[in-house]
């Protein structure tokens, strides 16, 4: 039988020693990942597709349509949103025109469905619309502003706060037959 002397103290127990517990860090720390991933996961799920193909691909007819008339209408808008006031101000315009009648701006969340935003607009006899919009995420919107008779369509990408304004303007027409340098 061995006695503890000062020169030999007796071996502390592995709990005690600070390597089994670096050791054991990392693991721990993966499984605590794994599981708060796994929470977001469940809570978090993704946007379902489209139930009906056929009925959106008739809808893509109607929506070349609606940007052709866009183009022979020569439409631009151009917007600008100020974060302080939460309004979205800007002006809507037929051939360099003003255009007063009612539309409406869809901004659709790149990937959360759920704080898409669509905006009433009734300009003035200046084309000028200024409408509360609540603050916006940093993301990338997809804007589509329609006429109030979902007659025609403008549709562009905007990087909110990347890009403080946003310009849309119709593309031009082509002649029949000629086909566009792209």
């Amino acid at each position: 039988m061995q006695t503890a002397s000062p020169l030999n103290p007796p071996p502390k127990p592995w709990y005690r020693h600070r390597w089994p517990w670096l050791l054991m860090l990392g693991p721990a720390i993966v499984v605590v990942a794994g599981v708060n991933l796994g929470i977001i996961a469940y809570r978090g799920q993704d946007a379902m597709v489209v139930d009906d193909y056929y009925k959106k691909g008739k809808a893509i007819n109607q929506d070349l349509r609606r940007d052709r008339a866009a183009s022979a209408m020569r439409l631009g808008f151009d917007a600008r949103y100020d974060p302080a006031t939460e309004k979205l101000a800007g002006t809507l315009s037929s051939g360099g025109q003003p255009l007063s009648a009612p539309f409406s701006i869809h901004l659709a969340h790149a990937t959360q469905p759920e704080k898409d935003r669509k905006l009433d607009v009734i300009p003035d006899a200046e084309g000028r619309f200024s409408v509360a919009l609540p603050m916006l995420e940093r993301a990338r919107w997809q804007v589509v502003v329609e006429g109030g008779k979902n007659d025609w369509r403008l549709a562009a990408a905007w990087h909110w706060p990347r890009e403080q304004a946003l310009a849309i303007k119709a593309d031009a027409l082509e002649p029949a037959g000629e086909p566009a340098n792209k």
